[in-house]
């Protein structure tokens, strides 16, 4: 069989309270350096996608999550400018005040549907996030 390049999967949370606020971190690194972006990251060899969201969700913000559902698969190939990579997003809630920036995030934020214009994201979350809230919207 042939060589063949094999996209980096990774993983992205929205975590989310009641009143559809939502957790962003500003990114410490490039690509995107100080752009807001949902928690997330690689998924290491061996590792379900699950248990990478709730990694990348503690490394990232601190907190404790829990899965709430599967909102989608992202796969444009030049979603990422570090290469083709594929993302499998879910909603999650967890306890917001214990968030705290860590690991690839050099900031922490809550924000609302109303604010997503004035934020600069990095990758495509904007689609994402309106994906994330028309998904959490219609469960509760």
């Amino acid at each position: 069989m042939g060589k063949h390049k094999i996209p980096s999967i990774t993983t992205d949370i929205f975590i989310f309270d009641e009143d559809f606020n939502f957790i962003l971190i500003k990114r410490k690194n490039e690509p995107y350096k100080d752009y807001w972006a949902l928690p997330g990251g690689y998924v290491e060899y061996g590792e379900s996608v699950e248990n990478a969201a709730i990694r990348e969700a503690k490394e990232e913000t601190s907190i404790d999550v829990e899965l709430k559902e599967l909102v989608g698969v992202y796969s444009k190939p030049d979603r990422d400018p570090r290469g083709h990579s594929i993302t499998v997003v879910y909603t999650a809630k967890g306890n917001m005040e214990n968030r705290k920036a860590n690991d690839d995030a050099c900031d922490i934020g809550i924000y609302s549907a109303e604010k997503l214009d004035e934020i600069k994201l990095a990758f495509d979350h904007n689609k994402i996030i309106e994906d994330c809230l028309k998904k959490a919207k219609k469960s509760n």
